[in-house]
This record gives structure tokens, sequence and C-alpha cells, in this order.
């Protein structure tokens, strides 16, 4: 039996949140991708483990497509094994991670791997040089057949679906140039995948690594890959625990740092952050008003991070050079939490280069 206090504390110290320093190298969350989603996404979430961002470049980092095809930072020595990592791990599941795209592509006859590298050999060659994502999208919808083509009433042109477009762009070995919006798609140099991720990047092991103890469904609710697949791959160095009367596995590697882990650190975490991002959200936010404030359908919030514990949400207010971060407490917070928070608000602002006006603790 492992209570959930125990489960958020492990995450805590297996996600390196209670650290002040650390380096690219030794930072676990890049094993498993840094979602980089909104202003304070991926950078922030290396600057609340302790990197230092304001040194970092596309020569350390590499900007991709990969899980649930949302863009992931990751170390850009790494990337020939993460791209081995994050292919699908068959038709099934390219299936299942491409959604709609799917169903004509079956209806016509073509596997769904085949399509995604039959859309990666012709994206390579249309994005020799630096190319923004609609002219390669318009390239491509002049060169393939109607299954793979879909009609956009907002942009009033066909396009290719959204989904196999992003997940074939590392199969065709593409990155996205780093703060370029609309993305801006170039070759990554000296590009190959790696015949194999290995035990560190298997996206499997990482996620029990760092999100852990967690059942077979949670993981493919996190990849947006079949249950069964993910079954497949279960790692077979796995332990069972009991948290809120269901049974999770967790590496027989991570039993003892489960037992031991502490955390008394105060941290604002991002809207994305991988924290935030594991499938059990019930061990996360027990209470469901206070889960529906921090996942609305639209515009998340972040989370306040207390001693293991998410106690409330955060905003940040900019109206000129005015910068405040507004904070949405779930219970009363003592003093020395409320000073904790606005010195991590103080963080933050020094990450925007901005000055920080005050913190508004609500109601």
């Amino acid at each position: 039996m492992v209570d959930r206090h125990q489960v958020m504390n492990f995450r805590v110290r297996a996600q390196q949140l209670d650290r002040d320093e650390g380096t690219l190298a030794d930072t676990a969350v890049l094993d498993l991708g840094v979602q980089n989603t909104g202003p304070d996404g991926a950078r922030w979430a290396l600057a609340v483990r302790g990197v230092d961002v304001t040194a970092l470049s596309d020569t350390d980092l590499v900007l991709l497509w990969t899980v649930r095809g949302a863009p992931h930072l990751y170390r850009r020595a790494d990337v020939a094994k993460v791209a081995a990592a994050v292919e699908p791990k068959s038709s099934a599941d390219a299936d299942k991670r491409i959604y709609d795209a799917a169903k004509p592509l079956k209806a016509a006859g073509i596997d769904t791997l085949a399509a995604l590298d039959e859309i990666a050999d012709r994206m390579r060659a249309i994005v020799s040089t630096p190319t923004v994502k609609g002219d390669v999208s318009g390239r491509l919808a002049t060169m393939l057949p109607e299954p793979y083509l879909r009609f956009c009433r907002p942009c009033d042109a066909t396009h290719l679906y959204e989904m196999p477009f992003r997940l074939a762009a590392v199969r065709a070995g593409l990155e996205l140039q780093l703060d370029t919006s609309p993305p801006v798609l170039r070759r990554i140099t000296g590009f190959r995948k790696a015949a194999a991720a290995g035990d560190r990047f298997d996206l499997i092991r990482a996620y029990l690594r760092l999100l852990g103890p967690a059942t077979p469904k949670q993981v493919a609710d996190y990849l947006d890959a079949p249950v069964k697949d993910v079954k497949a791959h279960w790692p077979e160095d796995v332990i069972e625990v009991r948290v809120d009367r269901e049974v999770r596995s967790l590496l027989a590697a991570d039993e003892g740092a489960l037992e031991s882990a502490d955390s008394t650190v105060t941290r604002l975490l991002g809207p994305f952050d991988l924290f935030l991002q594991a499938k059990d959200r019930a061990t996360l936010v027990p209470d469901a008003a206070h889960a529906k404030e921090l996942w609305p359908v639209l515009g998340r919030p972040g989370a306040v991070l207390v001693d293991g514990e998410l106690v409330g949400t955060w905003r940040p207010r900019k109206s000129g050079r005015t910068f405040t971060v507004a904070v949405q407490p779930w219970h009363r917070l003592s003093d020395a939490t409320r000073k904790a928070i606005t010195t991590q608000a103080e963080h933050l602002a020094a990450y925007r280069s901005v000055a920080l006006s005050g913190v508004d603790f609500g109601s």
C-alpha cells in the first residue's frame, strides 16, 4: 500500500523539482521530452528544475513534434535515440496516434506506417532549406492523393491531416526552429535515427521513472497509444504497488526512492509542466472542483506546488510595464508559504526579463 503523498513526493524528487541547480546532461525530464507550449513552456520547466536557461541555444537543444504531436524539447545530442523512442510500435499504434486521419487511409488500403514514411520522404525533399509550416503543408497537398488530405474550412483550403504531418516530421529528420511563429521546419544536421532507443529513452520506462507508479492505461493515455501495444512492451523489472486501491507498476530500481521521498519546496509550475501531465489526475488533485479549475478545456493556468502538494493555480498578468502573478489558493496559505510563492514569482519575472510588481493571492 502506497498513499498519494508518497507518490507526489516521489515525482517531485524524480523530476528534480526539489533542486536549485542542474545541467542539461543531468536533467531527467529531458529523457521523456519537455513540452513547449505557451510563454511559460519548456524553458520555464527547465528553469524551475535549476537549469540556467539564459545560456541555452539550439546548439544544446532540439525542438521536435513527438508525444501526442506536441512540440517537445530534447538535448540535441540525444536526437537519434529520441527519434527511435517516439516511433509507433505498430500500425495500430500509428492509427491511434493520428486520430481521424487513419480512417481515409484504411478505406484506401494504405498502411499507416507506410503513409507516414511517404509523407516523411516528401517533407524532407521539400525542406531543403528552413521552410514555414504552411508552405510545407501547401506543397504536400499538391503531391499526395486524397486519402492524405482534408478540407480546412477556416483556411478555405485543402491540407494534409495535422497529426500525420506532425508525426512524419521526425521521421523526415526535421526539427522546429526555436522561437518561430508560425513554425519553421529545417533539417536536423547529420540526422540518422538510432537502431534502438535504449532503456533511458524508452517512453514507457521514462514515464514509470518520472510519473510512476502507473498502469498501462495511464501510460497509453499519455502516449495516445493502444493499451495493447503498451502492455506488449511493458518492462519486466517492475514491482506492483497499490495506490488508492488501484494496482500500479513501478520500476524495481525506484522502490527505495518511493518509500523515502520527501519534499519541502515551493514551485510555480507552467500549465504543461510534466508534473501536471500525469494521467492519474485524481491522485494529483483529489478535489473535482479544483481539478476542473486546473485543467479547463481552454486556457490552462499554472499550478502552485508546495511541499509535494498542489495547493492552487496561478496566472501571469502583464499590462504595459506591470507584471503581477495572480494566485488562486485552494485553502488558506501561511505567511511562510506566501513568502515562498512570492520568491518563485520573482524567479518567473526574472525569467521573463520583467520586474515583478506584486503577487495577488486572490480570496
